[in-house]
């Protein structure tokens, strides 16, 4: 499912317009988002929590040459499903 069937199933499923469904999932990308970027985190319950995942500068090594490089430390997104949503799904 891409953004564009995604804003056409929400609009269906809460009766909104598909614009307002599109305004509605850009307003819960940019929140998580901002919270993501302040190392926030957002937990919905039943469904999951957004949080961001702290990796540590290493060293690493160029498989071409075999030559080792230094890998900075970074912040990524991490996504951990909630227990209802895991039920869902293995039903």
């Amino acid at each position: 499912m891409n953004k564009t069937e995604l804003v056409a199933a929400m609009a269906e499923q809460a009766g909104l317009s598909k614009k307002d469904a599109e305004q509605a999932l850009k307003a819960f990308i940019d929140v998580v988002s901002e919270e993501l970027k302040n190392d926030g985190k957002v937990q919905l319950v039943g469904f999951g929590t957004f949080e961001v995942s702290k990796r540590a500068a290493r060293d690493g090594r160029n498989p071409r040459t075999g030559e080792i490089m230094p890998i900075a430390a970074s912040k990524a997104p991490k996504f951990k499903a909630g227990k209802a949503l895991k039920d869902m799904i293995n039903e």
